[in-house]
């Protein structure tokens, strides 16, 4: 029987989340960029995925106020297709109602459909798009948002 546990990151995840950075994005984010997040900023929470006792996901959460915001979301290719990023997401969701957020918004490439389509399962909705937004091919970003 498959266990999936989503907890909150912690610094001794970063290593392996770095991996799964490389495996999933073009511009991976850096070690420091991590390491800000979970030590200086008080508006974040980073969540992890574990499967089966593996990290192959985490998703990153910013609480401003009652704005709740996805930094990034990310699931390890071989992984994918088994309902774990719905698992993450709905967790990430959760929390942040339970800490007063109003409302949720993220970026998702234009391209990325499979994504998309996650997203509207909660609820999302396309709100705007941001022109060449990702830096390695200057890709639009579509803003989706939902009311919490």
């Amino acid at each position: 029987m498959t266990k999936v546990i989503v907890r909150q990151m912690t610094e001794e995840d970063i290593d392996t989340v770095l991996e799964l950075e490389k495996a999933c994005f073009a511009t991976p984010w850096t070690r420091d960029a991590f390491e800000h997040e979970l030590q200086d900023n008080p508006y974040a929470t980073y969540f992890v995925l574990e499967f089966d006792g593996e990290l192959v996901g985490y998703c990153g959460l910013w609480v401003i106020i009652d704005e709740a915001h996805i930094t990034n979301i990310a699931i390890l290719p071989e992984y994918r297709g088994k309902k774990l990023g719905e698992s993450l997401f709905q967790v990430v969701m959760e929390k942040a109602r339970l800490v007063g957020a109003m409302q949720l918004s993220l970026e998702v490439r234009v391209s990325n459909i499979v994504a998309q389509r996650l997203y509207r399962k909660f609820g999302l909705v396309p709100g705007g798009i941001r022109k060449n937004y990702y830096t390695d091919n200057q890709e639009d970003a579509v803003v989706m948002w939902v009311k919490l």
